[in-house]
C-alpha cells in the first residue's frame, strides 16, 4: 500500500504535459477548432528544401538547416530526400511546395549545352554557393587513372542524380569511354566488392558518408588529373587518408577534381508569397551561417562563404540585400579563419608555412591581397 501511494505521488509530480515542449503537439492539438488559422500560420512560414539521396551530403545539409533553423511556427524548414541534382532542378521547376533545392553549378549549363533546356538559368536564382563537392573514383587497386577504364563497366548513379551529369562531362572532356552503369550508389558499391563492376564515381562532399563504409582491402580511390579540358567548370581538389583511411594510405593524398553546390530557387517575382518565404529563409540562414560552421555540423559547412560569386547566375536579390547590409560586419577573426583554410587546401603550401613566423608574413600579405582584390558578387 505504501509502494502504490509513493509511486502514485511520484508519477503525479514528474508529469509532463507534451504540449508544452513540442511545438508539433501544440499544433496538432489545437487541430479541430482552429484548423485554417493553425494550417495557414504553418504554411506562411514553411520553406521546402529538395535535399539528396540517403547517405549523400546533400541529406546532412538539409537535416542541419532544421536543427538550427526552426524555431517553432516562426520558421519550419521541411527537408525532403530527394533524387539527385538533376532531378531536383525538375523538382524545383515543377513540384509544387518545392521553396529550394541543392544543385551542382555544372547541371544547368550540362543541360543547355546538350540542347536540353534554353536559358534555364534564366529560371534560376540562387541564394548562396555552398561547398565543392569531390569527384570519388573507387576501383580496384589494379585502375591506376581513368585512362585505365577505357570500355570498363563504370557506375555512375541513377541518371537523375548529378553524379550522372558530372561523371559523364568529366569522361567526355578526357576522351574515355567506360561502358555506363546507372545503379543506386549504395547497391554499386556491393556490387564492385562482388566484382560485377569495374569502378563507382561518386560526386559528393568528403567525407562521403556511403563511401567511409567501404573497407574493402582490394579498392582504392583513383587520382583525377586536373588537366586543361577540365578547368572551365571544375576546381582541383584532394581526397585525404584522414577521411578515407581505408581507400587512402596514411598520410598521403589524391587528386581529384570539385564542382559546386548550389542552394537555388525558382526565379519567383517580388509580390509573390514564395518569393517572401524565401526571404525569410534568408534572413534567418543568412544569420545563423556561424552556428552551422560548428561542430556537430557537417564540415562542408566551413566552406560556405555567403558573399562568394557564382558567375553566370543571379543571386536571389533578398541575399544580395542582405550581404550589403552586412558588408562590413565580418570580425579580423573570421578574416583570419578564411585565410588558415585558404592556406590548409592551397596545393601552393608546403611544409615551411608551418612555421609561426611564415604564417604571420603571408596573413599580413592576404590582408593586403584583400585591400586591392575586393570580393566581388
Amino acid at each position: 500500500m505504501i509502494v502504490s501511494f509513493l509511486g502514485a505521488g511520484w508519477a503525479a509530480e514528474t508529469e509532463v504535459d507534451p504540449s508544452t515542449v513540442s511545438d508539433g503537439l501544440k499544433a496538432i492539438f489545437r487541430y479541430g477548432n482552429q484548423t485554417r488559422e493553425t494550417a495557414a500560420r504553418l504554411n506562411s512560414n514553411t520553406v521546402t528544401l529538395i535535399s539528396g539521396t540517403i547517405g549523400g551530403t546533400y541529406v546532412q545539409i538539409g537535416a542541419d538547416l532544421e536543427s538550427v533553423l526552426d524555431d517553432g511556427e516562426n520558421l519550419r524548414i521541411l527537408s525532403i530526400v530527394g533524387r539527385g541534382s538533376v532531378q531536383s532542378v525538375a523538382d524545383i521547376l515543377y513540384i509544387k511546395g518545392v521553396d529550394l533545392g541543392i544543385v551542382r553549378s555544372d547541371t544547368l549549363d550540362y543541360l543547355e549545352k546538350k540542347g536540353i533546356a534554353n536559358n534555364i538559368k534564366g529560371q534560376f536564382t540562387y541564394i548562396t554557393k555552398l561547398y565543392n563537392e569531390e569527384v570519388h573514383v573507387v576501383a580496384p587497386k589494379s585502375v591506376h587513372s581513368l585512362a585505365d577504364l577505357e570500355g570498363k563497366k563504370v557506375s555512375i548513379d541513377l541518371p537523375n542524380a548529378g553524379t550522372f551529369v558530372t561523371a559523364i562531362a568529366i569522361f567526355e572532356r578526357l576522351g574515355i569511354h567506360p561502358d555506363f552503369a546507372y545503379i543506386e550508389q549504395r547497391i554499386a558499391y556491393d556490387k564492385l566488392s562482388k566484382g560485377e563492376l569495374d569502378a563507382v564515381v561518386a560526386v559528393q562532399g568528403q567525407p562521403s558518408k556511403a563511401t567511409t563504409q567501404i573497407k574493402d582491402p582490394n579498392l582504392h580511390l583513383v587520382p583525377i588529373e586536373y588537366t586543361k579540358s577540365l578547368q572551365g567548370d571544375y576546381l582541383p581538389a584532394q581526397l585525404t587518408s584522414d577521411n578515407y583511411p581505408n581507400l587512402v594510405a596514411k598520410g598521403e593524398l589524391v587528386d581529384t577534381v570539385a564542382v559546386p553546390a548550389v542552394l537555388a530557387a525558382y526565379n519567383w517575382q517580388s509580390s509573390t508569397e514564395r518569393y517572401r518565404r524565401l526571404a525569410h529563409f534568408v534572413d534567418a540562414f543568412f544569420g545563423k551561417i556561424g552556428q552551422l560552421q560548428q561542430p556537430p555540423f557537417h564540415p562542408k559547412w566551413k566552406e560556405v562563404a555567403l558573399n562568394a560569386a557564382l558567375p553566370g547566375w543571379v543571386r536571389f536579390r533578398p541575399a544580395q540585400e542582405w550581404l550589403d547590409r552586412n558588408s562590413n560586419a565580418r570580425t579580423t577573426s573570421e578574416v583570419r579563419n578564411s585565410f588558415e583554410q585558404f592556406l590548409s587546401q592551397s596545393q601552393t603550401s608546403s611544409p615551411g608555412h608551418d612555421r609561426s613566423e611564415d604564417r604571420e608574413t603571408l596573413f599580413r600579405q592576404f590582408l593586403e591581397w584583400q585591400k586591392i582584390h575586393p570580393v566581388t558578387r
